[in-house]
């Protein structure tokens, strides 16, 4: 199993915001860091523009030898490409990003999968001998990389796993990009909760005019 010494290669699966700007925070911590599209050749130029050096490559030739795979695809999207990848990921960790956002009748979004499932454990399920950590859903993507810029950086981040080698990496992870308080919720049916804080979180961001903040979990 790779601890925090061994881990390298970071692939993220995904060019949006959150993607890229992931991507640019690992490599600035100075892991090798290459991003996954379905398609690099249709990347626009701004995107390229902003993922600098980064490199992008299609999604089995990115994750390949990667000691860390980071799920930042849209969660109706998120299962299909991840099963696609087969045993490349056996013995890998993949952090899980993303969101079950479900926007087929507008906004706000609602959930593709709550309650007794959730879009992380479907991830564990398709790929059984990936090592999936769901962390970092819970807040938008300058904060993801920027914990600072919201309540002096005494804000929370979760993290929830089966596997508490993989769990432990990912808090060391988010350590490095400024998280002081990585709150360890155990096994992966922790996700179910994690995942629906979004529908309060929507809210938040419409009453606050905002999505910079976050929340605190005082004990």
């Amino acid at each position: 199993m790779p601890d925090q010494a061994t881990v390298h290669r970071i692939a993220v699966l995904g060019t949006g915001r959150v993607g890229t700007t992931l991507a640019r925070a690992f490599a600035r911590s100075g892991y090798e860091v290459i991003v996954g599209s379905r398609d690099p050749d249709a990347l626009d130029e701004e995107r390229r523009g902003q993922l600098g050096e980064v490199a992008v490559a299609a999604f089995s030739e990115a994750v390949a030898g990667a000691d860390v795979v980071v799920d930042a695809l849209p969660g109706e999207h998120a299962v299909e490409v991840v099963s696609s990848l087969g045993d490349l990921l056996d013995g890998v960790v993949v952090l899980d990003v993303a969101n079950p956002l479900d926007t087929s009748r507008g906004m706000p979004p609602t959930l593709l999968v709550k309650d007794t499932d959730s879009l992380a454990e479907q991830i564990q399920r398709a790929c059984p001998r990936a090592r999936v950590v769901k962390s970092l859903n819970t807040v938008n993507a300058a904060v993801m990389v920027d914990p600072g810029s919201v309540g002096d950086g005494d804000t929370t981040v979760f993290v929830a796993g089966d596997d508490p080698a993989a769990r432990e990496l990912v808090a060391g992870l988010l350590t490095e990009l400024g998280w002081r308080d990585v709150l360890d919720l155990g096994d992966l049916t922790a996700a179910r909760g994690i995942e629906m804080w979004l529908p309060l979180w929507v809210r938040l961001m419409q009453i606050l005019g905002t999505a910079q903040f976050n929340l605190r979990i005082v004990r």
